[in-house]
Parts: structure tokens; sequence; C-alpha cells
């Protein structure tokens, strides 16, 4: 059976390698003159087939991995490495992410799928020829890599023997919803951003027709906002997951893996702002195209970062043979993009100057491609730095919080304005521009006079206010009318939300270790905790103990934690904290049990987390404003093209007696 699942995968890889060399033989070999026709399409038609063939190949070996998992079949090194006789049967199946070869499956399942869909719409159907040969040809050259991986590098179906009775097992820490859905989340945005990358070069390659064709970006829109839902979702349910799972009482600490997935969507997001510039304006076409294909190209390298091995992380998997092709991959790509907008002509007129809405979106545009430099360069840090030092060192959280936090604030300043900028300069509402700078004054002097004082922190926290006032006026203005700048405004207004949340969980938390016996009590600032009762036990597959905690105010009980400490069998004496909170809109309760003493005496970490939870409601608020937009782009567009149609037949049908008497007439 897997011998049938590596023919699956040689054949994915022999398919993608056929059709890609096949797709630039017709455009660069001895059929050149196929790059300008007219009619015949029948080469491209033939080659766009061939994505079924890989994608059906894919589709079957990660049902057989599939199967393999649920049925714990101990003979494939993969399911021995990532499940065990006792885990739950969601777990098992999930566990297909869990490990470097079935992540590296399941992400160039979800490159072959965004294709096959892509290949499936009305967008791909129109495209010219030339155009079509180049997206395929880029296509199956990423196909052709992801295959060439899983067929020689990191294989899921590679057997041993003996067979074992019983498996590994799961890394607790993964037993946990939010990385059940964090990863594939993340893979289904890298993959989704591939299509509008390859599109943009193949458009750029062939040569757009301004008069007759539709530019690259409208064909592709709902893959780049689909990408960019999964993208954001993953991040935010990967940082919901670090700040539930793994005890320390953050949901970001500048890990190397952590930042490598948020690179994508810097960019990504910088790539959907100046999108809005070519599409109102006509402007800066050769660095959207760059953009977008770095988006991907980024991508890459964020799993270069957790496979290789190059850099130490909590959440990476460690020195692997992946890591120089995957190199070899994003140097040839980097190249290839660079050329491609490098030579592409001229177009648009000059950028507008700054006091105008296309300078304020490429400002913002360019912080946050700053912040992606940034990062990349802090992340590599101890790569770069063993060039002239012999002992290099990574840097720490407080560096980027430093040099990342003020960039943050300015972008949400920048936000908060953009609005209220017209297109070709200056102020388009004045008053309300003044209103909106009242209401950042005095969200900031009220922040002053609460004592939130920290510079950096009330600046964003009084441009988040501001930007969620800017927004409630549009929506009052507008309703729900434009479901297209719903979205848009939907999103800022996520993104502020979070914003705050940021501003006041990080810089103002409170933290206290407490040694407790039963009975006793510590201090956290307003708050105080005692401790009930000390329980342990075992349950399946683990050995805990329990620290009931009453949490009280002013005397007055807030509520009760009931944090564990926890041993697996199978993972030797490491020992897993599973924290408690007491949920919020305000003061969130968040606390870890760290340990027991001979004196049965437990140490515990009580935090005060000021309104972190709406970190989480803007990140959904994020994730799904969007969808608005995609959806009803595609309603106001089906709408249209029926009220076209209708129009079409009324003006027909009123033509019809004109051309009778015509007729007669001639006779």
């Amino acid at each position: 059976m897997y011998f049938f699942a590596n023919v699956m995968q040689v054949l994915a890889l022999l398919c993608a390698l056929v059709c890609g060399c096949t797709a630039l033989y017709a455009l660069l070999g001895g059929k050149r003159s196929f790059a300008s026709a007219t009619n015949d399409d029948a080469w491209a038609r033939q080659l766009e087939k061939g994505h079924w063939i890989v994608t059906g190949a894919l589709l079957l070996a990660s049902a057989l991995l599939l199967h393999a998992l649920y049925w714990r079949d101990y003979s494939l090194q993969y399911v021995a490495s990532y499940t065990d006789n006792i885990l739950p049967e969601f777990y098992r199946l999930t566990a297909f992410w869990a490990g470097q070869p079935g992540s590296m499956l399941f992400w160039a399942l979800a490159v072959s799928v965004s294709g096959s869909l892509f290949a499936r719409t009305r967008a791909c159907k129109t495209l010219r020829p030339a155009v079509r040969l180049w997206y395929w040809a880029f296509f199956y050259a990423i196909m052709a890599f992801f295959t060439l991986v899983l067929t020689v590098w990191s294989n899921p179906f590679v057997t041993h023997s003996p067979v074992p009775a019983d498996g590994n097992g799961l890394n607790p820490l993964l037993q946990n919803p939010g990385m059940i859905f964090h990863p594939p989340l993340l893979f289904l945005g890298y993959g989704g951003f591939t299509v509008p990358a390859c599109l943009a070069l193949a458009q750029t390659l062939a040569g757009r027709d301004d008069q007759s064709e539709v530019p690259w970006f409208r064909l592709a829109r709902p893959f780049m906002l689909t990408a960019w839902i999964f993208l954001t979702a993953g991040i935010v349910l990967g940082a919901w997951w670090a700040y539930m799972e793994l005890g320390w009482g953050g949901y970001w600490a500048w890990d190397p893996v952590e930042n490598a997935s948020l690179i994508p969507w810097l960019v990504g997001t910088a790539s959907l702002h100046t999108l809005i510039v070519e599409e109102r304006r006509d402007k800066l076409r050769r660095v959207n195209v760059c953009m977008m294909a770095l988006t991907t190209i980024s991508a890459f390298f964020a799993t270069y970062i957790v496979r290789s091995g190059v850099i130490e992380s909590v959440h990476a998997f460690g020195d692997s043979p992946v890591g120089v092709p995957l190199l070899v991959f994003i140097v040839v790509a980097l190249v290839v993009a660079f050329l491609t907008a490098a030579f592409a002509p001229r177009a648009g007129k000059p950028l507008a100057a700054l006091e105008s809405r296309e300078g304020m979106l490429t400002l913002v545009a360019w912080i946050l491609l700053a912040l992606a430099a940034i990062i990349l360069l802090a992340t590599m840090w101890p790569v770069l730095s063993a060039l002239w030092m012999d002992a290099p060192r990574g840097l720490d959280a407080a560096f980027y919080n430093r040099v990342c936090l003020p960039l943050g604030a300015a972008l949400m300043l920048f936000m908060a304005v953009c609005p209220w900028f017209a297109w070709d300069g200056g102020l388009r509402r004045k008053k309300i521009f003044l209103a909106a700078a009242g209401v950042f004054v005095i969200a900031a002097a009220s922040l002053w006079n609460l004592g939130y004082r920290q510079f950096t922190p009330q600046i964003t926290a009084a441009a988040s206010i501001t930007i969620i006032f800017g927004v409630l006026l549009l929506l009052k203005e507008h309703g729900f009318r434009r479901p297209v700048f719903l979205g848009a405004w939907g999103a800022h207004l996520g993104m502020a939300l979070m914003a705050l949340g940021i501003a006041f969980s990080g810089p103002y938390a409170e933290e206290q270790d407490m040694m407790l016996a039963r009975g006793e009590s510590g201090k956290i600032g307003e708050y105080t905790a005692t401790l009930q009762e000390i329980t342990g036990g075992r349950a399946t597959g683990y050995e805990f103990i329990t620290g009931r905690l009453q949490i009280s105010k002013n005397d007055e009980m807030v509520g009760v934690v009931a944090p564990q400490r926890r041993i697996y069998d199978k993972f030797g004496t490491m020992q897993f904290s599973e924290v408690d909170v007491i949920p919020s809109l305000g003061d969130e309760i968040y606390a870890s049990l760290l340990g027991l003493d001979n004196d049965m005496r437990v140490m515990v970490r009580v935090s005060v987390k000021p309104l972190v939870n709406w970190l989480w409601i803007g990140g959904t608020l994020l994730c799904l404003f969007p969808l608005v937009s995609l959806f009803g782009r595609g309603r106001t567009a089906a709408a249209a093209e029926k009220a076209v149609e209708a129009a079409v037949e009324e003006i027909a049908s009123k033509a019809a007696p004109v051309r009778k008497i015509r007729r007669k007439r001639r006779k």
C-alpha cells in the first residue's frame, strides 16, 4: 500500500517536470509563434490538465497517510513517531502535520489544490495562451520542487522493521485545539499566495495588453484575500496557543519560527495596500509583481527556518537534509522574481506627495516592509554574526520590542489619518480629520491621567481609539451598502482592537511568583490569591498535580483557577504546564503551576493581563471582515454581469423590429 503512495509522489513529480518543461519549450523553444496566438490555445489547454494528475496523486498519498494514522499502522516510521495507542482519534488524524514529512505533504497538497481551484475559474479560462503557459510553467516548477522534496529528502512513507507494538506518542504541547488548526491554516495561507505570485510573474513576462486584458491582481483577488485570511488566522491562533499552552504568560516571544511566519504576513499585507494604488492610480506595477512573488518566497523562508536547523528554536524540527534544497530554491526564486520585475516595462505616473491617499498607503506599505526586513535580519543574526564572531548570539525579545513596537505605533497613526486624505492630495474631509485629531488628543490625555504613561503604548492605544472612531463614522455614513469597503474597514477595526490589547496586556501586565501552602495567600496588585487545596492523581497517559486558587479583589471573590503540572509516561521526567484563567474583557487572571516542594507547598505564577482578550476579539474580526469583502465583491460582480446581460438582451429585443423594417425596405 505504501509502495503505491510512493508511486503517487513520483507520478506527481514526473508530471510536474514534464508539464513545466513543455510549457517552457512552447514559450522559448521551437513553438515561439505560439506566444502571439489569439485563437488556438490547444497547448495551454493540454498542459493545464496535468494539474489534475498532480493534485489527484497528492490526494491519494494524503489519504493513505491519514488511513495509516487512523489505524495506528506503526510500520510507517512517521506514524510510530507521532502517535500511540492512547492518542484520541482526532489528534491521531491531525498528527498529519505534526512532523516534517507530513507537514510538507500537506503544504504541497494545499498548493496543488489552490492551483486546481484556479484552473476551474473563469479568470483562468480567459487568460491569453502565453500568460497561461507562463503561469503553468511557474506553478509546475513549484510543484516539482515540493514533490522532489517529498520523494528524496522528506518522505512520510518510510517503513521500518520490526514494527513496534506502540508509538512514541504526540508531543503534549501539540494536543491542544490551537495546534490542531494553527499549522494547516498557515500552510493554506502559504499555498493560496502561490496562485497570485505565479500569475503576476506570468502576465509580466507575457506582456500585458492594457486595452483588453484584465490585470493579474483582479483575476487573483479571491485567492489573495483567502490566503491572507488563512495566514492571519493561523498566526492569531498560534499566539493564542502559546498563551494558553506554554505556561509562560505571553503570546509572542519573538522566537525565530514565530518571526518566520510573520514575515510573509507583513509582505502580503503591504502588497494588498500597494495594489490599491495600482488599481486606483495605475502605479507601482513592477513593485507589486515583486512584492507578490516575495510573499510566496518568504513563506519558503519560513519553512527553511523551521526545517533546516540553521537557527535553534523550540518550534523547529532540528537539522534536516531539506535545508539545502530549500535554500537553493529560495535563491533561484529571488533571482527570477527580481529579474522579471526589473525588465518589466515602466508604467504609470510618479507617486503623489506624502499628503495624499496614495502617499499614505505607500508609507504604510513601507513600514510593513521595514518591519519584515528588521525581523528577517534579527532572526538571521546568529547566522550572519557568525561570519565575524566566534560565539554568535541571537537577539532577545527586548531588541525586537525596542525596535519594532515604535514602528507599530507609527503604523497605527498612519492608519488613523489615511482615510481622510484625498487621492490627489490634501484633506478631503477637514472637519472629520480635526475631529479624529481631537479624539486622539483626548484619548492620549485620558490615558496619561489614568496612569498609563509609557510613551509607545500610549501612542498606540490613542491611535487605536482614533481608528475605531473613524471606522464607526464610516460605517454610520455608508452602512452596509458597500461590502468591499466594509471588509477593509472591518479589518482595520480588528487591527485596532488587537493593537489596543497589545498596548495594555504587555507593558502593563503584572506577574508574581508565590510559594504557598494550603490556606496561605499572596498579593498581586489589587488581587489576592489564596491556595484552597492541592490534589494529585493519574489520568490516561500522565500523572498530575493541581493547585486550586481562589482569586479575590477588595475581599470580593473574582473566581477560581486550577492550574496543573503534568508528567507524561512517554516523555520521561519532562514536566508540562496546564494553565487556567479567569477570562475578562478587563483584567484577565492567568495562573500556572510551577512546581511542588517537599513541604507540600506549591510554586504558582499568577498574572494580571489587562485587555488581553481584545487581542483575540480583534484577531477574529481581522479574519472575518475580509470575508464580507470577498463574498460581497463576488455578488456585486455577478449582479453587474446579470445587469449587463439583461441590458444586452433588452437592446437586442428593441433592435429586432428595426432590423425587420430595414430588411423590408431593402427588398
